[in-house]
């Protein structure tokens, strides 16, 4: 089993290399998806997130308000911080279950961990290769208001949360450039897969 962190900050176009690998084959493991399902209704970590931030951050239905709870920890580090001493745990659980079985299912799957906040977690050296995606701040600043429809001040809040493009480029053993068509992303992400395919093949021989 080949271990692939991939990391790159909001808006630099993560979510189209990691699409493009499930593609081509890889189980691609989404944090973001995990730390929803991690504060899902009806979890041990919604009670913990109401507990700490109050029941402001509940929608109607019972579940968490994003938006709000966006609200307070990209305004306020030490809110991010205490959210993610409550998140993270239960993510890297989840995230330890979900490789187990793809290596189970596959001992030679390619498995990727689709992580945006590797560069700040410390943990890039417990993978065989980690990938980076990068991406100019203007332009994902415009990728956000555009796309997601946020205002350009949660935009720049949002991406002045994450570290900067130098501390991914320190962790990062491979560079993705972001900055261009989602087309010219998944070519560069073909050349990347057929390396690790190299790569696994050199191992066996």
């Amino acid at each position: 089993m080949q271990r692939i962190g991939l990391t790159g900050g909001i808006a630099a176009g993560k979510s189209v290399a990691a699409a493009r690998l499930a593609e081509l084959g890889a189980v691609v493991i989404d944090y973001d998806l995990l730390s929803r399902e991690a504060v899902a209704i009806g979890t041990a970590g919604l009670e913990e997130v109401v507990a700490a931030f109050g029941p402001g951050v509940l929608a109607a239905d019972g579940g968490l308000d994003r938006p709000a709870l966006g609200r307070i920890v990209f305004a306020d580090a030490a809110a991010r911080t205490r959210l993610n001493h409550i998140v993270h745990p239960i993510v890297h659980r989840l995230a330890a279950e979900r490789e187990a079985a793809a290596a189970a299912a596959d001992p030679d799957a390619v498995v990727v961990h689709d992580i945006p906040l590797l560069a700040e977690s410390g943990r890039d050296d417990s993978f065989h290769l980690v990938v980076a995606v990068l991406a100019g701040v203007e332009l994902r600043v415009d990728r956000l208001v555009q796309g997601r429809g946020l205002s350009e001040a949660d935009a720049r809040d949002r991406i002045d949360a994450q570290v900067g493009d130098d501390a991914r480029t320190a962790v990062a053993d491979v560079l993705l450039d972001g900055n261009g068509s989602p087309d010219g992303l998944r070519e560069q992400v073909d050349g990347l897969w057929v390396r690790l395919l190299e790569e696994r093949d050199e191992e066996r021989a």
